[in-house]
């Protein structure tokens, strides 16, 4: 039996992930500890209407580069047990503790291939082409109990009562071409917008919504004695009788519900000769293009309620993106599911007629045996995301499909001390990815002596189930920060942002970030 369950399985999965190479460099979300900072532009990215000290221009590619993974159980611990283990790490007890009943998983990353900004009298411009990437998954601890216990003895197949529903995966890159401004309306108000339009990548999503399998079974010893003219010519009436009660208590049971919407150039759902389902993958990311096109705006204000507190709010990511029915590819699970009955084995079993009883046996059993082993040949690979198992049948797309951005609801607020140089804010953040909506509060402390040094400091309560800090560092050109700092082996949401930006002319006479 197969010991590399995990990663073998996860062939899907695995898809993904090289779809997220190809796709790098792709999104930086946003940088919530930067949204204070007033000396810097990067905070545009949370609040369009947050314009900076002066116009800038990012350096090509490396100019704004964030990257955020986060969980709501999986560590950097569980990263290393995962790669000293190999395909043992599910049977490690302290990974199976540290788990909990749904295991959720988000990854984003980002940058910036060219951007600048600019003052023109009151207004501000700027101009962005970037690159996205959002990913979001859901395993279940169920399906790692199930690994685990079916790695441990081949014939637990046969005796199975196991759940592992409610997988999920879900992939969004693209690129954007944006155009942004913002303008001072008066002494305390400040709008923004900015229009995107939206280069598909590739977009995934995939369901495994049910899978279920309930099993008793003979073993192949008893199965053989059952056929074993000698051992059935030894039975009177009475264990006729108790045979028949034990076929009939015999069943097997396979539930599976999966669909699967992809919408890659160069992806092809591979079916071998002779099979209705699909056997493989073949990615080719030397076809990866366009798949797709769609727009998005982003909004946002700030007033200045008194001269040293300010409130603000954005709405980001409005918008779609329609792929192309020719880059899409669509696939379910085959809807029949296997339901063997005991009592279907035991046609012709009768204690009064013990010589037809003996035939009626040797025959049921046969048949038994064959269904039994259809039964085995479709689950005991042992692999969760199995093709075997799930039977993924291709289906033809009749029209494009469409997939909406990970929109974000931005609200925050300042308090400013000592010429506005000290300030202390509070924000949250409710961004609706999948495969669950994520909301973060921070507390943050900002230091802005000058408009080339700015120092923040950060306290996110929520991802990281108050457990990380942040910090953000603008020092001339240079810009680094995180909203989660790495504090140890147990932590489970990291980022980091990287910028380097070259400072333009414009500044303005005065602040109302």
């Amino acid at each position: 039996m197969a010991t590399n369950k995990l990663l073998s399985s996860t062939k899907l999965i695995g898809v993904f992930f090289i779809m997220l190479v190809c796709a790098l460099p792709a999104n930086a979300q946003f940088l919530r500890t930067s949204y204070f900072m007033e000396g810097t532009h990067y905070r545009q990215q949370l609040n369009p209407a947050l314009t900076p000290t002066k116009g800038y221009f990012n350096l090509p590619v490396i100019g704004a580069v964030n990257a955020t993974v986060g969980s709501t159980s999986l560590g950097y611990q569980d990263i290393i047990d995962i790669i000293d283990d190999g395909d043992d790490f599910y049977t490690k007890p302290d990974f199976m503790n540290r788990l909990k009943d749904n295991n959720k998983l988000n990854v984003n990353f980002s940058t910036e291939i060219l951007s600048a900004g600019w003052y023109k009298g009151k207004n501000f411009w700027s101009f962005n082409i970037g690159l996205r990437t959002d990913i979001g998954a859901n395993l279940t601890k169920s399906m790692f109990t199930f690994l685990n216990e079916m790695d441990a003895l081949e014939d637990n197949w046969r005796n199975s009562n196991y759940d592992i529903s409610g997988q999920k995966l879900d992939i969004n890159a693209y690129g954007e071409v944006g155009l942004g401004y913002a303008r001072q309306i008066n002494n305390r108000l400040t709008v923004g917008g900015k229009v995107k339009v939206l280069l598909g990548i590739g977009n995934m999503n995939l369901k495994i919504n049910n899978v279920m399998m309930n099993a008793k079974l003979p073993s192949d010893a008893r199965i053989s004695q059952l056929q074993d003219p000698n051992y059935l010519s030894g039975l009177d009436a009475a264990g006729i009788t108790k045979l028949k009660s034990e076929i009939e208590s015999y069943h097997a049971n396979l539930n599976v519900d999966a669909h699967l919407e992809s919408s890659f150039k160069g992806l092809e759902l591979v079916q071998e000769d002779g099979q209705d389902y699909i056997s493989d993958f073949d990615f080719d990311s030397g076809k990866l293009g366009i798949a797709g096109y769609g727009f998005g705006i982003d909004l946002g204000a700030s007033y200045k309620i008194m001269d040293n507190l300010t409130v603000s709010a954005s709405v980001l990511d409005l918008g779609f993106i329609s792929w192309t029915k020719g880059a899409t590819k669509i696939a379910s699970a085959n809807p029949e599911s296997i339901n063997m009955k005991g009592t279907s084995y035991v046609n012709g079993i009768d204690p009064n007629d013990i010589p037809n009883s003996i035939t009626a046996i040797q025959n049921n059993i046969t048949q038994l045996q064959a269904d039994a082993d259809g039964y085995m040949n479709r689950v005991n690979g042992g692999d969760v995301l199995d093709y075997e198992m799930l039977q993924l049948q291709t289906e033809e797309a009749h029209k494009s499909r469409k997939s909406s951005l990970a929109s974000t609801v931005v609200v925050g607020a300042e308090y400013g001390f000592f010429e506005n140089k000290l300030g202390v804010g509070v924000l949250s953040t409710t961004r609706f990815v999948q495969p669950k909506t994520l909301t973060e509060v921070t507390f943050s402390a900002n230091y802005r002596p000058k408009s080339w040094l700015n120092v923040a400091l950060s306290y996110s309560a929520i991802q990281s189930a108050g457990k990380s800090f942040g910090l953000g560092l603008k020092l001339g050109p240079v810009f680094l920060g995180t909203d989660y700092m790495f504090l140890g082996k147990n932590t489970n949401s990291v980022s980091g942002f990287v910028g380097i930006s070259v400072p333009l002319g414009g500044k303005k006479s005065s602040k109302e970030g």
